[in-house]
């Protein structure tokens, strides 16, 4: 193989020029590496940034980027084994919900999932709000997970894909973390680099979702599926809306509180909607149920109690106290709450869901950087949401505060301001927007 010419590269990519499949791959062993420095492909991710790649330069940096590391090959060690990805949101805690649900079904299910970054909560972070849960499992420890709970939710380990990991620190820094191709190639490279079965994608849409806008959206989904062509892996996507949080609560132990409710049975239906979508697509997939047996297999598993009884297991398998099923006083509890009032009556119009997962942020529920420390018991409860009716004076929200000391009226007037208060009542917005295979 001819030796890579790194500057006739850059130069090519910056007039919008293709790049050669072997040279991609090249470019991305280098880095891997060490061989070539961080400026230089800083200067490349810029230009892919601003000129974008075809589809087949893009399929080519995801298998490069896959092959830069680990790969785990589950579909060859299982019958069927599922997989799941959220683009990410507020108060979208569906994998929590789903992945004991699906297991109460019969169908193995694992994900290596991140941590919260920005406006989006962390699915890692939100387990590891449950005393003594370990996100952070060997390869050995996955697979033990899988045969003792039928599911498992770990961190990626740093064998899976570290072309990503070294890109995606430049990425955040360079300003360059909003590219179709870099997106596909991220998140794909680590998922197709486990080698699962199959594939859900829950692809947001709307004020809090990454891709705010309907197209983009779609267009993220397309990239995505496109992909994985080839790869062994079915992938099929939802796009669901992220223009309101999902469900009442957004932090980390308050939205394990209601992950348990849901498969409880007694949770908000809009979490219960959304997640028995994808989990109905996932059994689907396995070839094992059509949409009729799914769905009906689904209301049993939850009705029955077996997939609180799953999600007990699960949590016992990864070194979790499975007594907060019954005793929420297990978790991290906030110190204080302040209740925010409604200024007027009439209907919420609009709630900035971009701005709503800032402000949860802020109060140490995630982070900014990737070092900021969680404070587990922070969140917000939204007890109304876009398209309620409300009261002059009615509660719509509760701050949950947990070692932090906050001004209560400087919290409340910010929360005000990203809320929009109308005489008419909004349009409503479908929960689920799109399927596609």
């Amino acid at each position: 193989m001819a030796d890579l010419n790194v500057y006739e590269v850059l130069n090519r990519k910056r007039r919008g020029a293709p790049i050669e499949a072997r040279e991609i791959e090249q470019f991305i062993e280098q880095y891997t590496l060490g061989a070539i420095p961080d400026y230089q492909m800083s200067a490349l991710l810029m230009a892919i940034a601003i000129n974008g790649m075809t589809t087949e330069e893009m399929a080519t940096l995801t298998q490069a980027m896959l092959h830069s590391g680990d790969e785990w090959h589950l579909r060859n060690e299982y019958d069927f084994i599922a997989d799941k990805h959220s683009t990410g949101g507020v108060g979208d805690k569906v994998s929590l919900v789903l992945s004991p649900w699906v297991a109460a079904c019969g169908i193995k299910i694992g994900m290596l999932s991140g941590r919260g970054l920005g406006h989006t909560g962390g699915t890692l972070d939100k387990l590891e709000a449950i005393p003594g849960f370990n996100a952070r499992l060997s390869r050995e420890d996955f697979n033990r997970c899988v045969a003792e709970a039928g599911c498992v939710i770990s961190t990626s380990t740093e064998g899976i894909a570290p072309a990503d990991k070294k890109i995606y620190a430049l990425r955040d820094v360079t300003g360059t973390v909003e590219s179709l191709p870099l997106i596909t190639a991220s998140i794909m490279s680590k998922k197709l680099a486990m080698g699962a079965s199959a594939l859900v994608l829950d692809v947001k849409t709307g004020s809090g979702a990454f891709m705010r806008k309907y197209q983009d959206s779609k267009a993220l989904a397309q990239s995505l599926i496109a992909a994985a062509a080839g790869s062994g892996t079915r992938v099929e996507a939802l796009i669901t809306d992220m223009d309101r949080p999902l469900g009442i609560a957004a932090g980390n132990a308050n939205e394990i509180i209601e992950t348990i409710e849901v498969l409880k049975g007694n949770g908000p239906a809009d979490v219960e909607f959304v997640t028995r979508a994808q989990a109905q697509r996932t059994l689907v997939l396995s070839g094992k149920f059509d949409d009729a047996s799914a769905a009906a297999a689904l209301e049993d598993a939850l009705r029955s109690g077996r997939a609180l009884d799953q999600a007990r297991a699960w949590i016992t398998a990864q070194g979790g106290d499975a007594k907060i099923v019954d005793d929420y006083s297990l978790l991290p509890q906030p110190k204080t709450t302040i209740e925010v009032k409604a200024p007027q009556s009439g209907f919420i119009t609009f709630m900035d869901t971009y701005q709503a997962g800032m402000f949860t942020v802020d109060l140490g529920a995630g982070r900014k950087k990737a070092d900021d420390v969680i404070d587990y018991a922070a969140g917000v409860m939204f007890d109304r949401r876009t398209g309620d009716e409300v009261r002059a004076g009615e509660t719509i929200a509760r701050i949950q505060l947990g070692n932090a000391k906050r001004d209560a009226a400087e919290l409340t007037k910010r929360f005000l301001s990203f809320v929009t208060f109308g005489d008419t009542k909004p349009e409503e917005r479908p929960l689920i927007h799109e399927h596609l295979t």
